[in-house]
């Protein structure tokens, strides 16, 4: 082979390589630049105002702290009316604590609430509800915000309206409107409280591992995985889990208008379809989106609303924050929650 030839070979070969990689680092940083763009959108807000917007919204809340009240993007999303009202998802487990991006997460719903709260030309909320449930405390304070709310302006109102799933807690925050709307096709009450762990005492017996705990009271290790629970023990989380309960049957009977006597037999755990549960009272009827924005006007006593939506401004750092993301990886967390941390829950297991 003469050494032009040669020559030639080695530059179309390399021509190729170069290309290549030059190819990769532009998509890499064509996908970057679209992140980035994402994640600057909060400087060309698609709601009316634009910019001014955003100042205007910054100046409204001197004063107020940042989780007091939250500043999230606001967008138009449907109706036509006078009357403002924000439409905020709560869906999936109700958790708080753990920053999350994607919309309805508890930590998001809790936020727009307490966002919404803060702007005096918000006049009443639909809640999209979709979830299983959650941790008490966590339900419980999203229940505390959706009050304030009301509480803060004369004349707000809230209607929920629920998805394929609205039980436990999730019941329990709808609990705090006015108006409660089901699909056709939901499933909602579970009213009860559960707190489930594992035992590998026989497993760790026969894989020859041993517990080492070493504790300050007879009763500080509740449900260690790696002891039978005693009698007594059993006994006072028992007792626990039926005061929470007597809470939930408490707040079911003071919302809905019923008796405790009447919503007693009712908590059992169980859940009801959507006539069932217009029949027994736990809810209030059976509609869609266009029917949840109809009873909210009525409630306003307007001819129309138009409804907002609240967005997180999520930056290209967020996303490779996130646990799993990136290198944040959270073994720890991922372990408990796979041996499912014993908790007391207001959650329907399914």
């Amino acid at each position: 082979m003469s050494e032009n030839q040669e020559n030639t070979k080695k530059g179309r070969g390399c021509g190729f390589g170069c290309a290549l990689v030059i190819g990769l680092f532009l998509g890499i940083g064509l996908l970057v630049a679209v992140l980035l763009m994402g994640s600057l959108s909060v400087f060309s807000l698609p709601h009316e105002g634009g910019l001014s917007r955003l100042f205007h919204l910054r100046n409204a809340d001197k004063g107020v702290g940042e989780d007091e009240a939250p500043y999230m993007v606001e967008t138009w999303s449907s109706g036509q009316g006078d009357v403002k009202v924000v439409r905020i998802p709560v869906s999936g487990m109700i958790m708080l604590g753990d920053t999350s991006w994607y919309m309805g997460n508890a930590n998001t719903a809790l936020r727009s609430i307490r966002r919404a709260t803060h702007d005096p030309e918000v006049e009443g909320l639909i809640l999209e509800i979709n979830s299983g449930g959650g941790g008490i405390t966590d339900s419980d304070i999203i229940y505390k915000a959706v009050k304030d709310f009301k509480a803060a302006q004369k004349g707000r109102v809230v209607v929920s309206l629920m998805g394929d799933v609205a039980a436990s807690g999730a019941y329990y925050i709808a609990l705090a409107s006015d108006h409660i709307l089901a699909h056709p096709t939901t499933l909602t009450g579970s009213i009860g409280v559960i707190m489930q762990a594992y035992n590998f005492k026989e497993l760790a017996a026969k894989l020859g591992v041993q517990d080492v705990t070493i504790k300050s009271g007879a009763n500080k290790d509740f449900l260690n995985p790696f002891q039978d629970v005693k009698p007594e023990q059993r006994e006072i989380l028992q007792k626990v889990i039926s005061a929470m309960h007597e809470r939930f049957v408490a707040l079911v009977a003071e919302n809905r208008k019923l008796s405790k006597e009447t919503v007693a037999p009712l908590a059992d755990g169980r859940v009801f379809i959507a006539d069932e549960a217009v029949r027994l009272k736990l809810i209030d009827g059976i509609g869609y989106s266009a029917d949840a924005q109809a009873k909210i006007a009525e409630l306003l006593d307007a001819d129309g609303v138009k409804v907002y939506k609240y967005e997180e401004q999520v930056t290209l750092m967020d996303l490779f924050a996130q646990p799993g993301i990136g290198l944040n990886f959270d073994v720890n967390r991922f372990m408990r929650e796979g041996a499912k941390d014993a908790r007391l829950m207001f959650r329907w297991t399914w």
